[in-house]
């Protein structure tokens, strides 16, 4: 990791920055702000960065004052109150009645990248699994209940590919119930803000392009996939003119992994506690999504990966190697810090449940944005994507949980 200061990006030229992306931000209602300094960091592959470095979500929900709320309560099947419940501690139950929530071809803005039935997979029963919390029910997502509940409001999520994937089965799941001529979508910010518009509610359901949530080399949306990541971790002004992050008269100094996470979650922490309408804005902060890169960690052959799986991983408690706790621990204290400061950010905690779902990734079922070689095809293990989510899928239960919070908090 190399620490970036000075350079060309001079303070009359950032200041310039600031003021433009300010007076954006006030028509897309996001509030953007930063300083020059940056972290760099090398991986082998853009994989990488999405398992190793920040595969997270912030979620805004913009609330209007006097709006009168519905509430949905969450049935208990045992003596303990739903707010004593932990809807994250449960198991996966087999449902194919009443699940999937959505039918992949019948949602229209489906990505290809998480179509894995489009792109030829055969077994579906990935789609028919329901989480069950151990102690509690999840209340069943009701779209025009949700629609109503954001009627003339917001809710954006904020962060990477991942997290643009439960983005994406937000939208499918509300889109069924929409007339085609009361819906829309539209890109925004050179394509870095994707809004879902519900027209009869005055409800957008917006995605964000920001993967590491403070200013980097790979905040354009489309040409992303840099063998070299470099990150301000003091700045959240997003998308500064890209030069300056290979500026030759920069001064880099090597920071540890863990280190830059923390830094990068204070200055996000920091704008937060500044900017945010404490009495108009709910946050959520998703953890870090699992991948399943290695078989041998479940018991399957060393070299394999997710490719051909179609089974979960039955021992509870399985904990996968690509999921640090260190980092998890690092986002707990920030956000312990954040609600000693008078500003609450609920975590969804989605590591655990998704660690199960080794047979929910696309693997080789979906778009492939460059032509396949001989070798990748007469290797499929080598081109397997088991980090990303097909849809229907492990994502609407993250949307789930965060419709079950949307409606309790």
């Amino acid at each position: 990791m190399k620490l970036q200061k000075g350079g060309r990006d001079g303070v009359a030229g950032r200041e310039e920055r600031i003021e433009a992306k300010m007076k954006m931000a006030k028509t897309q209602q996001i509030v953007v702000a930063g300083s020059s300094w940056g972290i760099r960091n090398t991986f082998h592959s853009f994989l990488a960065i999405l398992t190793t470095l920040l595969v997270v979500t912030t979620i805004y929900l913009r609330q209007n004052r006097g709006q009168v709320s519905q509430k949905i309560t969450a049935s208990s099947s045992s003596d303990s109150s739903s707010s004593k419940c932990d809807l994250f501690s449960g198991k996966w139950v087999f449902d194919n009645e009443s699940y999937p929530l959505y039918k992949e071809k019948q949602c229209t803005f489906m990505s290809d990248q998480l179509a894995c039935e489009k792109f030829g997979r055969k077994d579906m029963s990935y789609q028919n699994w329901r989480w069950q919390p151990h102690h509690c029910d999840l209340p069943r997502f009701n779209a025009t209940a949700l629609l109503e509940r954001l009627r003339n409001k917001r809710l954006v999520f904020v962060g990477d590919s991942l997290n643009r994937g439960q983005w994406v089965s937000m939208v499918c799941l509300v889109d069924s119930i929409l007339p085609k001529t009361l819906k829309s979508m539209h890109s925004t910010a050179n394509g870095s803000l994707n809004i879902f518009k519900a027209k009869e509610y005055n409800a957008s359901i917006e995605h964000y392009w920001s993967p590491l949530l403070v200013e980097s080399n790979s905040d354009d949306p489309v040409n992303h996939r840099v063998p070299e990541r470099t990150v301000r971790v003091k700045a959240i002004e997003k998308h500064a003119r890209w030069g300056s992050f290979e500026d030759p008269d920069g001064v880099y100094k090597g920071v540890e992994m863990l280190r830059v996470y923390e830094m990068a979650l204070r200055t996000w922490s920091d704008w937060l506690e500044v900017h945010v309408n404490r009495t108009k804005t709910h946050l959520f902060f998703v953890s870090m999504s699992p991948t399943h890169e290695r078989a041998e960690e479940w018991g399957a052959a060393k070299g394999n990966n997710c490719y051909s799986e179609t089974d979960m991983i039955a021992e509870e408690g399985y904990w996968g190697k690509g999921s640090d706790p260190k980092m998890m621990r690092v986002v707990e204290n920030v956000l312990d810090d954040l609600k000693g400061r008078g500003l609450n950010v609920q975590m969804l905690n989605i590591t655990q449940l998704s660690e199960y779902r080794k047979e929910g990734h696309p693997s080789i079922y979906r778009k492939q944005w460059d032509p396949l070689t001989q070798q990748q095809i007469a290797n499929p293990n080598g081109y397997a994507d088991c980090i990303h989510w097909c849809l229907p899928g492990v994502p609407d239960v993250w949307n789930e949980l965060l419709y079950a919070y949307i409606f309790h908090q």
